[in-house]
């Protein structure tokens, strides 16, 4: 592919490079742009490393279609097969309302958020591939005893292994990307860890539609398939370097400035290397980043960080797409349709990520956020009237043609609508907006928020529908006014904004977060670097 030359300023890990005691940014005293190329060393090094996100696609898009499989629930959760079956005495709503069954898909994610707080020491100290390779290798093992399982203990466990191999890859992953990214098309590169997701979605619903007409021993072969995204992440991780800014951080300084050569494009990188060095030296200065994290200078980028992961749960979307055969089974849907259906909507969640990798870095990322937003509003309670309409208690008759294609279609617009937007944008912006010194505790901090409250929607999810039924989408209708509001109100906009730019371009001069941005360490570190000079 031609290499399109560029201006590209950069600093540290693609981070503001800050002083440990305040936002002050280096690149904004020098002035210095840093030339690079949009080489295909980079492409490629970011499609390899997305691949992180097959893992955690693949889990999304398998679990819902096993749990409504009538060989798994027979052998791991008779009383919910009872109650599938028993459609006089069982409310159509709480067919599959069971903790155990629940605590299958949502333990993952407890997991996930406990091995996130591991994941921030080897992305520092061993570096964002070795991670990303630790995680190809636990989801391994969590999918051949997910495959082997003889009881739900197994099961558990095999899930607790995949978490924490979600934990680490949505740790790294991020970073990585983030990190080696030239700006102007760092949202799009960032975006196909999400692309990655959402294909592993998809190819999860594919096998659970073939595997669900192998008795009984179906199931088995769709969770240890997991082990097929898992081999290439490994294959991928063997092939990749890490980024300049990990490489100089550990101290490797003569591989740091080669490969910051190779993705560049350019001989040129002494003075990006040296502000590299310089910026790294700072962040080690920090001794509990942790504690840093928690100033008052940080608190914009935490607060951002952490509901938009809130909000990303509150849309829906994982209910939808850990549960969609389950939700289409509520319908009347029988399996097999169910599972048609599930393809399709994993299919439009495939397209409207492409969609976000083009869109992003052109209409920004508070235009899609508010797009959707309305989007995803109107489907919602579509949604909810089909279901008041449609569904009763103990009806077992199938929900009329016409019905099901208006189902369908709301479905996709709600997954579209949110798969150009908020799926995406809930790990792009958090990793672009941390300063240097807080960046892997800050990506920690943004993937336990996803993880727990993902945890909390995956537990609680079927509980909800059969206690709350069609108003449960009246729920989520309200939750996506609430996020719209926020996003046009508090979040700014970070779109072409070079990242060690953004205190002083996005932070100083938004209208709220700015008070933030001033206090007397900042005075304190600006004075002083003065008086040196």
């Amino acid at each position: 592919m031609p290499c399109e030359e560029h201006r590209d300023r950069r600093s540290a890990g693609g981070r503001a490079a800050e002083m440990p005691a305040g936002g002050f940014s280096l690149s904004a005293l020098s002035g210095t742009e840093f030339e690079a190329k949009i080489t295909p060393t980079v492409v490629v090094s970011c499609i390899m490393a997305a691949t992180g996100g097959l893992i955690f696609g693949y889990d999304i898009g398998i679990t819902g279609g096993v749990t409504s499989m009538d060989d798994f629930l027979r052998e791991s959760f008779p009383t919910v097969m009872k109650k599938k079956h028993e459609i006089k005495q069982t409310s159509n709503y709480c067919k599959y309302d069971d903790q155990g069954l629940q605590l299958f898909t949502s333990s993952l994610y407890l997991a996930a958020l406990v091995a996130t707080l591991f994941a921030s020491y080897t992305t520092r100290r061993l570096g964002r591939r070795l991670t990303m390779l630790i995680a190809g290798v636990l989801f391994t093992i969590g999918a051949i005893l997910n495959g082997a399982a003889q009881n739900l203990a197994t099961l558990i466990a095999g899930r607790i292994l995949l978490g924490c191999a979600v934990g680490f890859s949505n740790q790294a992953v991020p970073l990585f990307l983030s990190e080696i990214a030239p700006t102007r098309i760092r949202g799009g590169l960032n975006i196909l860890f999400q692309l990655n997701i959402s294909i592993g979605i998809l190819f999860a619903t594919l096998v659970n539609v073939g595997t669900k007409k192998i008795h009984p021993w179906g199931w088995r072969l769709s969770l240890s398939l997991a082990g097929m995204p898992a081999a290439l992440l490994i294959l991928c991780a063997l092939f990749l370097v890490d980024t300049p800014n990990s490489l100089i951080e550990r101290g490797r300084l003569e591989e740091g400035m080669a490969v910051l050569k190779k993705i560049r494009g350019t001989d040129n990188v002494e003075p990006e290397f040296n502000e590299i060095v310089e910026a790294s030296r700072m962040a080690k200065e920090v001794k509990h980043p942790f504690r840093s994290l928690l100033r008052r200078r940080n608190r914009p980028q935490l607060v951002i960080a952490v509901l938009l992961q809130i909000f990303q749960q509150l849309t829906g979307i994982n209910a939808v797409m850990f549960y969609a055969p389950v939700l289409f089974n509520t319908l009347g849907f029988k399996s097999e349709r169910s599972l048609y259906s599930t393809v399709i909507t994993g299919g439009v969640n495939v397209l409207s990520t492409l969609v976000s990798v083009y869109s992003v870095d052109r209409a920004g990322r508070r235009m899609l956020l508010l797009e959707a937003g309305v989007y995803m509003f109107l489907s919602h309670v579509a949604i909810a009237v089909v279901f008041r309409i449609k569904v009763t208690d103990h009806s077992d008759d199938l929900i009329g043609h016409d019905w099901a294609i208006l189902v369908v279609v709301m479905v996709c617009v709600f997954v579209f609508s949110c798969a150009w937007s908020w799926g995406p944008l809930g790990w792009l912006i958090p990793s672009e907006t941390f300063p240097l010194e807080t960046r892997s505790v800050g990506q920690s901090v943004a993937v336990c928020g996803n993880m727990l409250f993902t945890f909390v929607c995956a537990q609680t999810f079927v509980s909800m529908l059969c206690h709350l039924k069609y108003t449960i989408f009246a729920f989520f209708s309200v939750c996506i006014i609430v996020m719209s509001l926020f996003v046009l109100f508090f979040l700014p906009e970070t779109k072409n904004v070079p990242i060690e730019e953004m205190t002083e371009r996005v932070w100083k001069q938004h209208w709220f977060w700015k008070r933030f941005m001033v206090d007397g360490d900042n005075h304190h570190v600006i004075v002083n670097r003065g008086k040196s000079k």
